[in-house]
């Protein structure tokens, strides 16, 4: 879908996405991808106590509960890749979208520089932000953003990625989990897997073709 900047009001749904200067892989290590998730979930709140490298220092656990009360987004769905990052947001409060992907773009950026001893801006430009204003589209873009990292070859199937939030979907015991989805989307967890697995082939096939028009 192409990008178009769109006005992000409240209760209103997005696509928000954004990916590396050149292709620079940004997401290293599993520590990497943990840590942003955590991000993730640490700035979805209304008032952070402090930035989070001071709330990650003080040993806390930075998953707090997907329960979007006191929230200034809620977190649809996500997925980390080495160069780019994909979430699927509404937003809560006035101005939530931009003041939480400016926060967990800026610490990911300080925290990134100072371990390689790096300068300057790791991300390309802003945040871009499409709107869903379907929801069988919504249902549709979690699973292209699901199906970003066997698109990419890197797995076969979705659940062999650890950095999204596919398993979200399928399980209702992850502790852990970030996402706050059940009242917008009417997941079971089998036919959700059979939804995007359905799709494996075809979304690799498009990609392919795509970048063969490119070349």
């Amino acid at each position: 879908m192409p990008y178009r900047k769109v006005p992000l009001v409240n209760g209103g749904i997005y696509h928000v996405f954004t990916r590396s200067i050149a292709g620079y892989k940004i997401f290293t290590c599993d520590r990497e991808y943990e840590r942003m998730t955590d991000t993730i979930a640490f700035y979805s709140t209304e008032n952070a106590p402090c930035r989070f490298s001071f709330f990650e220092k003080a040993g806390k656990d930075a998953r707090l509960r997907a329960d979007h009360t006191g929230k200034i987004v809620r977190i649809i769905s996500y997925c980390l890749m080495p160069t780019h990052i994909h979430l699927v947001l509404q937003q809560l409060q006035d101005g939530g979208i931009t003041k939480f992907a400016n926060q967990i773009l800026k610490s990911h950026s300080k925290y990134f520089n100072v371990k390689y001893k790096r300068k300057g801006p790791l991300w390309e430009g802003r945040f871009k932000s499409v709107a869903v204003d379907k929801d069988e589209y919504l249902l549709h873009l979690t699973r292209y953003i699901h199906l970003n990292p066997v698109t990419a070859c890197f797995v076969n199937k979705p659940e062999e990625w650890p950095y999204s939030s596919f398993m979200e979907y399928l399980t209702t015991s992850n502790k852990r989990g970030i996402c706050d989805y059940n009242d917008i989307l009417d997941i079971k967890a089998k036919a959700y897997r059979d939804f995007v697995e359905d799709r494996i082939d075809y979304q690799r096939k498009l990609s392919l073709l795509k970048k063969l028009w490119l070349e």
